[in-house]
Order: structure tokens, then C-alpha cells, then sequence
């Protein structure tokens, strides 16, 4: 690893422990030459399944949209990042556990609605109207009922 203040190519590994949920090892380094000290995370990097869109179209799985699309729905919302951040992580591990080389994308949608279901109602109706294509009041008041 190189150091980012220096430069230098070698740094080594003061301690390393494993993140509060088990899924990252934070290594604390210092570096050789400058005796700065830096804290990384490791995560492992495992390739996760293509997206089955609606219309049959296959593409990579990108977290970063996923992610847009929550934020979007809890925009306003009184939902911390630490609170979206875990939604997001058990989002992943369910995508791991499926074990699939491809999931639909009505699979990842019932996931996220059922985080954001528990993070906040208003997200989660939210994201349900444009997720389900609502097209007028009497399906916004059939899942509002269902909350109920």
C-alpha cells in the first residue's frame, strides 16, 4: 500500500480488526518513511448478479443506483445515512445469499420496499408509487391502507 502522504511504496500493518457487522477489516498502517499513520478498510470483492429488467434487458448491478433510487424516496425524510447504509448492506447481503448469477429487478424492489418500509412509511409509499405505477388516488389509498 502506498503511504498517501509520501508516497512511498510500503507501509506496514499496525493492527486489524473486523467491523461492527463482521463485513469489512479495518487495518490501521504506518508508513515506513514517514511514520504517518492511516487507517483502510478491506472488503471482498465477490461479483454480483445481472439485473433482469422489466422488459427482459440484462445489465450489471450498479449499488450506486440502487442507493439513488432510496435516497430519492427519503429525500426529506427524518432518516439518518448510518440507518440508509445498513438497509443497503442487508439489500447486498440478501443479493449474495440468492446465490443467482442473475435476479430480476421486481425482486430487488420488493427488498428496498421492505427496508424502506421499516426505515419510514412516507419513503416507502413514496417509492411504491413510482416502483408500482400508481395511477391514481385509489392505489396510493389501497397501500396506505395496508400500512394501517
Amino acid at each position: 500500500m502506498h503511504c498517501p502522504f509520501c508516497n512511498t511504496a510500503d507501509t506496514k500493518v499496525i493492527d486489524s480488526r473486523l467491523t461492527d457487522d463482521g463485513s469489512q477489516v479495518r487495518r490501521r498502517r504506518e508508513c515506513i518513511a514517514c511514520n504517518e499513520r492511516i487507517t483502510t478498510f478491506e472488503t471482498a470483492e465477490l461479483s454480483l448478479p445481472r439485473v433482469i429488467k422489466r422488459d427482459g434487458e440484462r445489465c450489471a448491478f450498479d449499488s450506486e443506483k440502487l442507493k439513488a433510487g432510496m435516497l430519492r424516496a427519503l429525500e426529506k425524510r427524518p432518516v439518518n445515512t448510518a440507518q440508509i447504509d445498513e438497509s443497503m448492506n442487508r439489500i447486498l447481503k440478501h443479493i449474495r445469499a440468492s446465490g443467482e448469477r442473475e435476479i430480476a429487478s421486481q425482486q430487488l424492489g420488493e427488498w428496498v420496499m421492505a427496508e424502506l418500509r421499516a426505515l419510514d412509511q412516507v419513503a416507502y409509499v413514496r417509492f411504491a408509487s413510482v416502483y408500482r405505477s400508481f395511477q391514481d388516488i385509489n392505489a396510493f389509498h389501497e397501500e396506505i391502507q395496508k400500512l394501517m
